[in-house]
């Protein structure tokens, strides 16, 4: 075997594809990026490309995956969770990593959002879109739970509504937007405190 792949492992080639996608997605969303620039920038024949992922629409749930951990999980979930000592500090504590994501060059939206408005909330991946809302969702229920805020589901569907808005709001040049869903997230929680 000789080129780029002569050296490369599998594991190695099913990484490139994932890293080079996920950048190229995140970027200019789903539709905007082909196969075949994929391929292209990763450095792998066709067939390697194929043996990873037999579709497009296999990368995008592998990147949409990725998303979860590195984004939900890993910036979202851990990094309002070093911020803040009770439940409550960090459900505002996301607010205090938007405000730093957004004023990075890492910032780059939603992903989840993103495969959704561009496919559709009835495509497969928009369904896997939906999930992974619904996971991000889920972080925010168990936090409103912990705090003994009450109603907890509806809780957190209002605080995905602060999120999702400052991201959008982010999106369009607004570099205070973290800053104001905070404190629209503190009256949230003042709303929701159980009384005695």
């Amino acid at each position: 075997m000789h080129g780029p792949e002569a050296t490369s492992t599998p594991v190695k080639a099913r990484e490139r594809i994932l890293s080079t996608s996920y950048r190229l997605f995140a970027r200019r969303g789903v539709n905007g990026v082909g196969v075949d620039e994929v391929i292209e920038r990763s450095h792998v024949a066709k067939a390697t490309f194929y043996r990873h992922f037999p579709s497009k629409d296999a990368l995008v749930l592998a990147y949409l995956e990725r998303r979860e951990q590195e984004w939900t999980h890993g910036l979202v979930e851990q990094g309002s969770e070093a911020r803040g000592n009770t439940p409550e500090e960090r459900l505002l504590a996301v607010f205090d990593v938007f405000d730093e994501w957004f004023d990075s060059d890492d910032f780059d939206g939603i992903a989840f959002i993103t495969v959704l408005l561009e496919m559709g909330k009835d495509h497969p991946l928009g369904q896997a879109s939906i999930e992974h809302l619904a996971n991000l969702r889920a972080i925010t229920r168990r936090r409103a739970e912990e705090a003994g805020l009450r109603d907890p589901e509806e809780f957190a569907r209002a605080w995905h509504i602060l999120m999702k808005g400052s991201i959008i709001a982010a999106l369009e040049g607004d570099t205070g937007a973290a800053r104001r869903a905070k404190s629209m997230g503190k009256d949230l929680i003042e709303q929701h405190r159980t009384t005695s």
